[in-house]
């Protein structure tokens, strides 16, 4: 179960991830004088069943630059350094309750990758940000293929987003440069197996939603 500490963090997610955004290739925001102004507009979490990893899918927005935007930001919190993650640390933060901890990018984190791969399949739960042990009944998921074996984790950014490769077979791809999708059923990529969708809050104030998630693979059978 995933407990919320009503607590301090110092930095701030917020502030790590000002920094750390402009250097994603899929990051769209145009850094305004004062640089990126990162805010959160919604998200989710996650349990890892061992107890020893946050995960949280955080939606921010940003309206530093010409042309507000929104992307989504899988983060991992880890008591302890990832082994052979240096690459994909976002930076280090002290806890008012649990002291220091390493902040991950989490798409490179294997307990992030087994967890989202679980909820896309149906054999996990999606909580709300803000609130222990709350499911989350605006996360949307669905599965239409086999159940996957992950082989590994391989990990590829691109200006749209990021894919996880976790068996020859199966792909989790990770809508990071967010866009809204139109009113009515969500249309999924071609070949698509399964997919998470929720929605967040424009800069603006208007109320969206999307694809944050989508698998391709294995196939039904």
């Amino acid at each position: 179960m995933a407990v919320i500490h009503r607590t301090t963090l110092t930095p701030t997610k917020l502030e790590l991830l000002a920094s750390w955004l402009p250097s994603r290739p899929w990051y769209r925001g145009g850094a305004g004088a004062g640089g990126v102004e990162p805010v959160k507009a919604g998200g989710f979490r996650l349990d890892d069943p061992q107890g020893e990893v946050g995960i949280e899918f955080m939606v921010v927005t940003d309206s530093s630059g010409p042309h507000p935007v929104a992307c989504l930001v899988p983060l991992t919190y880890r008591g302890a350094p990832l082994d052979g993650a240096e690459h994909a640390l976002i930076g280090t933060a002290e806890h008012g309750v649990l002291g220091r901890r390493w902040v991950y990018d989490g798409c490179h984190d294997p307990v992030l990758a087994d967890r989202l791969l679980a909820l896309v399949e149906g054999r996990a739960e999606a909580q709300q940000q803000s609130v222990s042990d709350t499911p989350d009944p605006e996360i949307a998921r669905s599965h239409t293929g086999g159940r996957c074996r992950p082989t590994g984790l391989t990990v590829t950014d691109d200006t749209e987003g990021t894919d996880l490769v976790l068996a020859r077979d199966t792909v989790l791809r990770l809508h990071r440069a967010l866009r809204p999708a139109p009113d009515g059923p969500l249309a999924l990529p071609g070949g698509a197996t399964g997919h998470v969708a929720g929605p967040w809050r424009m800069p603006d104030g208007t109320r969206a939603r999307g694809l944050f998630a989508v698998l391709h693979g294995p196939p039904q059978g």
